[in-house]
């Protein structure tokens, strides 16, 4: 990578971070207010995420719903997507550090139209661990408005969204996990 990529990767993360800590701010502060829930449009930062039902590799039915309570990371992506393949290993690093964590949950939603035929291997080769979903209809990326993957959104406790990107990133950065370690350590996320 080089020096300037460097420099505009540290960039996006603190200006990332710094999303990140005014919506949680932000969100605290409107929690009791009727504004603050607000159901037309987009999916945006301070909007409740969409519930979801898929099932991952092994058959098991998740639903965001029953996340509830944690920090999740949800990730949309494909195995045919090189931008995704790309920071897959960023995602992975992400999940190993905060994989003791209680609180905090990575998920990442497949949109390959075949299936776990296509997912499990890239999975296995890749030694991926963190929960990987199969939304071959692309139900997720409809809920969610996504534009083009990678996408990601930042979920925080209660089910609002406080951060998304769209584009490959690269989610271990120090300034990332700082981030995410404060939106864990909020009550409410």
């Amino acid at each position: 990578m080089s020096r300037d990529s460097k420099i505009l990767s540290a960039i996006a993360a603190v200006g990332l971070a710094v999303a990140i800590g005014i919506v949680v701010v932000i969100g605290m502060a409107s929690r009791d207010h009727p504004a603050a829930d607000i159901k037309k449009g987009p999916v945006a930062a301070g909007r409740m995420a969409a519930d979801f039902k898929l099932q991952d590799l092994q058959g098991n039915t998740i639903s965001l719903s029953s996340l509830r309570g944690k920090v999740v990371f949800l990730n949309v992506w494909a195995t045919w997507c090189g931008p995704c393949r790309e920071e897959m290993p960023a995602i992975e690093s992400l999940y190993e550090e905060f994989s003791n964590d209680k609180n905090f949950k990575v998920v990442a939603v497949s949109q390959d139209t075949m299936g776990s035929r296509a997912v499990l291997p890239y999975v296995k080769k890749s030694g991926i661990k963190f929960t990987v979903l199969l939304d071959p209809s692309n139900q997720v990326g409809e809920a969610y408005d996504v534009s083009g993957i990678p996408e990601t959104f930042i979920i925080g406790r209660d089910g609002r969204i406080v951060a998304h990107h769209v584009g490959p990133y690269d989610w271990s950065s120090s300034e990332m996990r700082e981030a995410l370690e404060e939106l864990i350590k909020s009550k409410e996320g």
